[in-house]
């Protein structure tokens, strides 16, 4: 899981106000529910030390219709949301918490691994693209021009023309398409593009898509946009494209780990993953998804600043490191320092601590 859209809230200081709330409107009475909900967590927030000004952008996010979810993260700071995500389920439980971090890690075991990528259904006339990453899915219409589109089969003078002038076109929304998906692979950073639709319009497409993007086609068989077609199949063979490829890169992380444990290139205690992480070597820091784990560490004001014990802090010249949740500095120093996120089992990891990583050096 790669953790660059959670950098930003890094650079604000705390103290943080966070929030998983149940926002599930499933009877008529649902937004009183929500709102004793909330007002429940903000009694409790309140007795950690919040201030009002540190309720109300909650209170005021949870309340709009727009916003409707069946579950909602919240990050406050400075007396605004830095951050805030729907969860597609409410979240396994309810928490309020007001600490010096974020308290990302429900969120992000929650979400699961997000593999960044395109959804193309494409046609003669264009196609639909759906980017999805970090945040709201953006939609794309693409499509450069609409006449002549279909071949008639007729006689006359002028057929052979005529239908050089349909594969022009659909050539030439192919091209658009394709450079539509060039664009969106290079913002999104995206690891799939998977492609259904008309089968001529897909291979012309794929044909016209750079090298960076060709590489990253899966194509699948169902999908269409004809009116009225329904998206439940293409849907459900993305999913299944998204978990065939999230089981390979686990499977290709852990064989990596087991290797690397051999040639020193890897942590296997809490300890040694911290030492790494302070000293920026960690390029992936692997995590049994424990929902009761409270250890804690001590931190500095940088993200890379992490220690086991407070005197061990102190040696690295952080001159007022601060207690806060292992889980929470955990993800911080692997956010800041560019390392990526996998959760594993504990039969999987075999690290007591339940925390190791692969090293870059």
């Amino acid at each position: 899981m790669r953790l660059d859209f959670l950098r930003p809230l890094y650079e604000r200081k705390g103290p943080f106000v966070s929030i998983y709330l149940d926002t599930g409107r499933t009877t008529e009475t649902g937004a009183t529910e929500i709102e004793l909900r909330r007002r429940r967590l903000s009694e409790h927030l309140v007795e950690e030390g919040a201030t009002a000004e540190e309720l109300i952008p909650i209170a005021d996010l949870v309340g709009d219709p727009g916003m409707a979810a069946p579950g909602r993260a919240v990050f406050v700071a400075g007396h605004e949301v830095v951050y805030t995500e729907a969860l597609p389920a409410p979240p396994r439980r309810e928490i309020a918490r007001r600490s010096p971090l974020p308290h990302v890690m429900p969120l992000l075991a929650q979400r699961g691994e997000n593999v960044p990528h395109l959804r193309v259904l494409a046609d003669h006339t264009g196609a639909d693209v759906v980017a999805i990453g970090a945040g709201a899915p953006r939609e794309l219409v693409v499509g450069a021009e609409d006449w002549p589109l279909q071949k008639t089969g007729q006689g006359g003078w002028s057929q052979k023309r005529y239908e050089r002038g349909v594969e022009t076109t659909w050539e030439r929304n192919a091209v658009a398409v394709a450079e539509t998906i060039d664009q969106e692979v290079r913002r999104l950073g995206a690891e799939l593009v998977i492609l259904a639709g008309e089968p001529k319009s897909r291979m012309l497409v794929r044909e016209h898509v750079g090298k960076e993007a060709a590489s990253k086609i899966v194509m699948v068989e169902h999908g269409s946009r004809a009116p009225g077609a329904a998206p439940t199949l293409f849907a459900k063979e993305a999913e299944a494209v998204l978990d065939e490829y999230l089981a390979t890169r686990r499977a290709e992380v852990l064989d990596a780990y087991g290797e690397a444990t051999g040639h020193a290139m890897a942590t296997q205690s809490l300890a040694e993953t911290v030492d790494a992480l302070r000293e920026r070597r960690v390029r992936t820091l692997l995590i049994v998804d424990d929902a009761s784990a409270d250890g804690t560490l001590w931190i500095g004001e940088q993200g890379h600043a992490i220690g086991v014990g407070e005197a061990e802090l102190r040696a690295t010249r952080v001159t007022d490191p601060i207690k806060e949740r292992a889980d929470a500095a955990l993800v911080r120093a692997a956010a800041t320092t560019g390392a990526d996120l996998w959760f594993v089992s504990a039969t999987e990891l075999h690290a007591p601590d339940g925390v190791a990583a692969l090293l870059r050096f």
